[in-house]
């Protein structure tokens, strides 16, 4: 009974940190500002650094920064601020650990912005996604996620009753984030003309069932896979449906496609589906050693994942999927005519059927493997309490 009133009394008078709001808003900037500037990229070209879209993720990095930063300094020079019982102390500072994340990861934004003005100044435009310079950007927009994660849970972990359950909701909706940014480091690698190849599910194994465990095992609500895959999904979405209604065209050459509004992101890749076989496999292996489970789970994450998403690949193939609904006929101005999303076939990315084999092998163990990984990292965030 006391259990219960003292619970009642934290979700009447708890309420989210004004910095985890502040972080999260840094977090959603950066995802709009940057599925905007890719779809920049492939429907105008390279312009100038001052583009909405750039401010919007460069936004990202000023504002977390700055909120942490603060946040770090009164708590290091106020003896009597509330936060400092649940900080850690780094370099004669003190604040909770996820602020120090997202303070770095801000510094590395922040930093990233002229470098990469330079970069193309001096190199013109990238050949590959991951240059000097993005890679910088990336790791500084991974760290301010991370960041926030690990301040959702921090504060997660000490609450409780009806206080605790909006904050896992908060955390859903997080987690989200770096999915998307983990699968989108790995875009070169998860085109549609991949999808018959061993190297695209040996990627998806790399990066989705991590994610996975690591916020089932962080919050244990029996369907955490698969509603934070199902938000994810709803998110990749709605960009792919809104980015379309737009107007662009190209202001750089060579132009090989007819341009007329901002190209949408690929449709995304089935994983709510392995999510949902996810969640309901942990749940009837409870009682099994970790190793066990990890490969039970792995497999079932991967045999699902190639269910699904091997013969869908046939259809994004196929003229039944240039539509808006999945946006296989956007093509960016730069995809010349013998080029994969013109020519509209698989490449291979193994010389061999044993080489494929192969690595269809060695993308199982990783799944168990990361599945693991991802368990032992929820665990770690399940004890997080500063």
């Amino acid at each position: 009974m006391q259990t219960r009133i003292a619970a009642q009394v934290s979700a009447a008078t708890d309420s989210v940190p004004w910095y985890v709001w502040s972080c999260l808003l840094a977090v959603i900037s950066s995802v709009v500002g940057g599925a905007w500037d890719i779809s920049w990229h492939e429907s105008i070209g390279r312009d100038s650094f001052w583009t909405t879209p750039h401010i919007l993720i460069q936004l990202c990095g000023i504002v977390s920064g700055l909120s942490c930063g603060y946040l770090i300094l009164s708590t290091t020079f106020q003896k009597n601020s509330p936060v400092r019982a649940h900080s850690i102390s780094m370099w004669g500072f003190r604040g909770p650990m996820g602020a120090f994340l997202c303070a770095w990861g801000g510094v590395c934004m922040i930093t990233s912005a002229p470098f990469d003005d330079w970069w193309h100044s001096a190199y013109g435009l990238d050949v590959k996604i991951l240059s000097p310079p993005h890679v910088l950007l990336a790791l500084g927009m991974t760290g301010i996620r991370f960041g926030t994660v690990v301040m959702i849970v921090s504060e997660m972990n000490r609450a409780v009753g009806e206080y605790r359950a909006r904050l896992e909701h908060l955390l859903f909706f997080a987690f989200i984030f770096l999915f998307g940014m983990t699968i989108g480091i790995a875009q070169e690698y998860t085109f549609r003309f991949f999808m018959h190849g061993a190297t695209f599910y040996f990627v998806a194994a790399l990066i989705a069932p991590i994610l996975l465990a690591a916020i089932a095992a962080a919050t244990q609500h029996p369907w955490a896979a698969t509603i934070t895959t199902a938000m994810y999904t709803a998110t990749h979405l709605a960009f792919t449906w809104i980015l379309p209604l737009f107007p662009a065209e190209p202001k750089l050459g060579p132009v090989y496609q007819k341009i007329t509004h901002l190209i949408p992101p690929d449709f995304p890749l089935l994983l709510i589906v392995p999510a949902i076989v996810f969640d309901l496999v942990r749940r009837r292996i409870g009682g099994w050693n970790r190793w066990a489970q990890a490969g039970a789970l792995g497999t079932a994450f991967l045999a699902s994942f190639i269910a699904v998403q091997w013969p869908f690949a046939d259809f994004l193939m196929s003229p039944a999927s240039r539509n808006w609904i999945f946006a296989t006929g956007d093509i960016p101005y730069f995809a010349g005519p013998r080029s994969p999303w013109m020519r509209n076939v698989f490449l291979s990315t193994e010389p061999t059927v044993t080489a494929f084999w192969v690595r269809m092998g060695i993308a199982l163990v990783a799944a168990a493997i990361m599945t693991e990984l991802g368990a032992r990292w929820g665990d770690w965030m399940r004890r997080v309490r500063r």
